[in-house]
């Protein structure tokens, strides 16, 4: 009897603990989303105890909101799941036609693209070897004994389509470099950089030096001005495939070379035109020059399967390496082309609306999606919707996989690296929370993993969208409720 009163004892005691941190938790979201600064915002929160399953504390859990880049978290999660870790996309070089003894193509070189996002990437690659992979395809060519090409060296994108970007994506940011849509072929990150010369007075014009890579045809129209600013506060506006550039904001005074990135008009094309020079340099001429197939509206299915033959293959990066950079430097080309490249592999159509199809139907089996809305995988999209649930979900279900050790390893960990590298900077998150941030104006959102310092492994979502205060302001907020996680 003395025995059983004292495991009574004991498990009210249990139980009150767990209650009173359960509440500490609880009593730090709730003073947060009783703050004056967010009287008009939505904040979507949930924290669940990974071991057993049991809910923590929330606020309004099921309200979905556009979280920004913490939607990253999926589609890296998608791609190490379906894909696999360590598959690799690729870049295919083949021909048609035949050679003759003179060493002349009677005929074209065609690139297909397979999504490959690290092809010539500065992330990949370091400074001043971004084209060596053209080294290496024109030695291909010219070890074929080909001197004379009669036909183009064609760029073909087509088996990802060319929508050019998401849907809900805003025209501010097409021309940027964030801005860069996903595509069949990739280039160099899709990025478009300009080089300019600065004024020495506030007002004064700014000169465009040069571009990188060097675009066909492109008519840049320059309104950025110098002025006594620190960065770079200057904006690219253009669509996909448009080759007209518009440009405002202003650059720091007295620079001679200040860089700013935007995005490749077209990817497709400008792969063709760079192999076509490099072939050129080596004494291969191309008689027809550089095409693409969404300009001569070629979009044919099974050419390769026929009279095409395949000379080479480039094989880019393993998931897991690009679902690290995605998460850790928020990257949002790589997060679109593992969306599209879900839909490639498993059904020929590397769209984003066949890719997040495809995600959706592998989570749907492992959760609820009602209410869950993805338009496109880097967040980016205002229409997108997801509430601190539905992370939650997915962050379970991940804590089950048997890749949970390869997406876990792709997280930013708070005052210590990535995106979150400032966040609960020498405070108790610092080191036990392992999450995604996403930012965008008048949004702010984390989600992932929290080591909290009695032992629980906890997964947790915090999104605040439409608040009044500052940026930093709302972090410091949100700081407290990861704070008291990580000592629950």
């Amino acid at each position: 009897m003395k025995i059983l009163r004292l495991l009574i004892i004991f498990y009210f005691l249990t139980s009150l603990e767990s209650v009173t941190a359960q509440n500490t938790v609880q009593t730090a979201i709730n003073s947060m989303a009783n703050s004056p600064e967010f009287i008009n915002a939505g904040i979507s929160f949930q924290a669940i105890d990974l071991a057993t399953g049991v809910q923590i504390a929330a606020h309004n859990p099921n309200l979905s909101l556009a979280s920004a880049s913490t939607a990253k978290l999926f589609s890296t999660a998608s791609a190490i799941e379906i894909l696999g870790a360590n598959y690799r996309p690729e870049t295919r070089i083949y021909l048609d036609g035949s050679i003759d003894k003179e060493g002349t193509l009677t005929g074209n070189i065609w690139i297909r693209g397979g999504g490959d996002m690290t092809l010539g990437s500065k992330y990949f690659h370091d400074e001043g070897h971004q084209r060596d992979f053209l080294l290496t395809w024109a030695d291909t060519i010219k070890k074929l004994g080909i001197k004379t090409i009669t036909g183009s060296i064609y760029g073909d994108g087509s088996e990802f389509g060319y929508l050019g970007v998401p849907d809900g994506w805003n025209w501010s940011d097409m021309g940027n470099y964030y801005g860069a849509g996903p595509s069949g072929i990739c280039l160099f990150d899709n990025m478009l950089k300009f080089v300019f010369k600065t004024g020495s007075y506030p007002g004064a014009k700014t000169e465009l030096l040069s571009t990188f890579p060097t675009v066909q045809n492109l008519v840049f129209h320059n309104y950025i001005t110098s002025d006594n600013v620190s960065g770079d506060h200057s904006y690219i506006f253009g669509g996909p495939y448009c080759l007209d550039r518009f440009s405002n904001g202003s650059l720091p005074l007295n620079q001679v070379s200040f860089e700013v990135k935007g995005s490749l008009p077209d990817p497709e094309f400008q792969l063709a035109y760079e192999l076509t020079q490099q072939l050129n340099s080596v004494g291969i001429s191309v008689k027809e020059g550089a095409k693409s197939v969404r300009q001569e509206n070629l979009i044919l299915k099974n050419r390769y399967q026929t009279n095409y033959k395949l000379i080479y293959s480039n094989k880019g990066q393993k998931i897991s390496e690009i679902a690290t950079l995605t998460n850790m430097k928020s990257i949002t080309l790589l997060a679109e082309e593992l969306v599209c490249l879900v839909g490639y592999k498993l059904t020929g159509n590397g769209s984003t609306e066949e890719g997040l199809k495809q995600i959706e139907k592998y989570w749907a089996e492992k959760f609820s999606f009602n209410g869950l809305n993805l338009t496109d995988g880097s967040g980016l999209s205002r229409s997108n919707g997801i509430s601190a649930a539905h992370y939650c979900s997915l962050l379970k279900a991940m804590s089950l996989s048997k890749n949970h050790s390869v997406y876990f390893s792709t997280l930013p960990v708070a005052g210590k690296s990535g995106t979150i590298s400032g966040l609960c900077k020498d405070q108790p998150g610092e080191g036990r929370v392992v999450a995604k941030s996403g930012t965008m104006s008048r949004i702010k959102s984390y989600a992932g993993y929290i080591n909290s310092k009695s032992g629980k492994k906890i997964a947790f979502a915090l999104t605040i969208s439409n608040f009044n205060n500052s940026s930093n302001a709302t972090v410091e907020k949100m700081e407290k409720v990861l704070n008291t996680l990580a000592v629950y």
